[in-house]
């Protein structure tokens, strides 16, 4: 039986859900203060939606891009952890953008602080274009250099 999208996820159905050993998801929440699972009676953990997803934005800063740890704290303190639920989304930065400019256009504070959390627009396109084609070049660098140390 499968489970709602609203329910919340023990510890095994998370690391299930995001293919992973529990013992990593215990551990990150020691290097990740935004990851609070409720802890009921003999330590259980109970993960909420939330939470899963923002176990998915870090795993695929971590697996997918090629952060480090301390890349991941930076970027929750930068960005937030809205910003860490969307990249894990798939939802590219072109995408968290228009968000903002909406939010500025109708003059909505709540709207707007909500939408900077969710993408830093420090960068114009052009800059995060360049970012993005070097970090596409390092993580080619990364993986070539994965294998060659394999053989």
């Amino acid at each position: 039986m499968d489970k709602s999208p609203d329910a919340f996820r023990t510890i095994s159905e998370a690391a299930e859900e995001l293919d992973l050993p529990q013992h990593v998801l215990r551990f990150w929440e020691t290097r990740f203060s935004n990851i609070k699972p409720l802890k009921r009676g003999g330590g259980r953990r109970y993960y909420r939606p939330d939470d899963v997803m923002l176990l998915k934005g870090i795993r695929h800063l971590l697996y997918d891009q090629g952060f480090t740890i301390k890349g991941v704290q930076r970027i929750l303190k930068d960005q937030g952890p809205r910003y860490v639920i969307a990249v894990g989304e798939g939802k590219p930065i072109e995408e968290l953008l228009p968000m903002i400019e909406q939010a500025e256009v109708a003059g909505d504070e709540a709207e707007l602080e909500e939408a900077r959390m969710t993408a830093n627009p420090t960068l114009d396109r052009d800059a995060r274009d360049k970012l993005s084609e070097v970090l596409k070049e390092l993580l080619d660098c990364k993986r070539i250099l994965e294998r060659a140390r394999e053989t």
